[in-house]
């Protein structure tokens, strides 16, 4: 079960805590103390609901089709390692920074909304969750442990985003934060990386 718990959870949590917009407004609204709770369950219920479709789906096919769960474990690789390369780079180049801006307070329903179309409307999600940890998932004897493990760290990220958001203000307001986020985003992806080509 922590054979396959820990890689579920560890990949979900890398590829969750890659910058995007997604993140950036949990962060936002997190620095702005706005409906934090609610913003933070919406992502991980969304997270929950498109894993475990992921995971259902691509185990069964993994057991229909032998050969699937070979091209899966080295396509999984691959895509590893080449966004591990793109989180690298961007750690190489740096730059990035986050800062929050100031505005009136928006409604629940709207901040909702807003972060509902974030989440369900960027093609990136489906990638992450429904092709690459559903399809890793096959390859671990116990998926649904993947799975609960990749759930609970969207949960965890989430909520620690959202309301350790204060806390990161002045440091992600720093390029060389964000160069030691995708460094150690980049170091994981690979890893795991590693251990579908031995395994």
């Amino acid at each position: 079960m922590v054979s396959s718990f820990i890689p579920g959870f560890l990949l979900s949590l890398s590829l969750i805590v890659a910058i995007g917009a997604q993140n950036a407004f949990v962060l936002r609204q997190g620095l702005r103390h706005e409906h934090v709770f609610w913003v933070c369950l919406t992502c991980g219920v969304s997270d929950a609901l498109l894993i475990a479709a992921g995971v259902a789906g691509f185990g069964a096919l993994a057991e229909a089709a032998p050969w699937f769960e070979t091209l899966m474990r080295y396509g999984g690789a691959a895509f590893l390692i080449v966004y591990g390369w793109r989180n690298a780079v961007s750690a190489w180049r740096g730059g990035e920074t986050l800062q929050a801006d100031s505005h009136a307070p928006a409604s629940l329903r709207k901040t909702v909304l807003t972060l509902l179309a974030l989440t369900w409307l960027n093609p990136h999600v489906y990638l992450d969750t429904l092709v690459l940890l559903g399809s890793i998932s096959a390859q671990y004897d116990d998926r649904l442990s993947f799975g609960a493990g990749a759930v609970l760290a969207s949960f965890v990220f989430f909520f620690a985003l959202g309301y350790g958001a204060r806390l990161l203000q002045p440091v992600f307001a720093k390029p060389i934060s964000w160069r030691v986020l995708d460094g150690i985003i980049a170091l994981t992806m690979w890893a795991i990386a590693a251990s579908l080509l031995l395994h």
